[in-house]
């Protein structure tokens, strides 16, 4: 008896020794068992770095450009890193800047100190022997015109063509007895026209009448 009792005990023990050994198994929601995951696994997923944001506009110091020549301006826009630069007339005649050292600056949008290097820049400009005018002409470009005839009166021939419809007929004379051909319309200014300041608009034929900038109208 006492041999048989001791032979189940080591018997017992060896079994409960070989479930010790074996992974335990848990039920999945289909009711079939799986071996459970080792305790290195993780099931969360990597936490990745912070990735920067995209498109963040740099900044940079823009320089004063007021009273440099326009070549010189832009050179030191680019040198501060700025590479969207434009110009325009300071004096709204309309007139293009295609040697930019025979120009200088009179006015700077926006002006110096900290900017984005996206924005861009502005300056207005008269050729070397004009005076820059106390109030910027040409910013902005020409105003459209509407409904009515603006007054073209003191201002360039070349704004009267861009003010206007496109197809309006434009006919520019010179105001002097001389019958000079107008070639540069910017360097006329407007003495005369007709229709008149305030008339309405309706597709009918422009006609002005013009003499040189330091001209006096007759």
């Amino acid at each position: 008896m006492r041999r048989t009792l001791l032979t189940s005990v080591a018997a017992c023990l060896a079994v409960a020794a070989l479930a010790a050994c074996e992974p335990a198994d848990t039920v999945g929601s289909s009711g079939r068992t799986s071996a459970a995951p080792s305790a290195t696994t993780s099931g969360a997923p990597p936490v990745a770095a912070p990735a920067p944001a995209a498109g963040q506009a740099k900044a940079a110091v823009l320089p004063a450009f007021v009273g440099m020549g326009l070549q010189s301006a832009q050179d030191a826009a680019q040198k501060a890193g700025f590479y969207l630069l434009t110009s325009h007339d300071a004096l709204g005649r309309s007139r293009n800047q295609i040697d930019d050292r025979n120009w200088k600056v009179c006015t700077q949008t926006p002006g110096p100190g900290e900017q984005a290097t996206s924005t861009k820049i502005d300056m207005g400009a008269v050729k070397l022997d004009e005076q820059c005018p106390a109030q910027d002409q040409g910013a902005g470009g020409p105003t459209k015109a509407g409904a009515t005839m603006p007054d073209f009166r003191g201002k360039a021939v070349s704004v009267v063509h861009d003010s206007l419809d496109r197809a309006t007929s434009i006919s520019a004379k010179d105001a002097t007895a001389q019958n000079r051909i107008i070639i540069v319309q910017s360097n006329w200014q407007v003495c005369a026209q007709d229709p008149a300041p305030g008339a309405a608009l309706n597709g009918q034929p422009v006609t002005v009448r013009a003499v040189k900038f330091g001209e006096a109208c007759p």
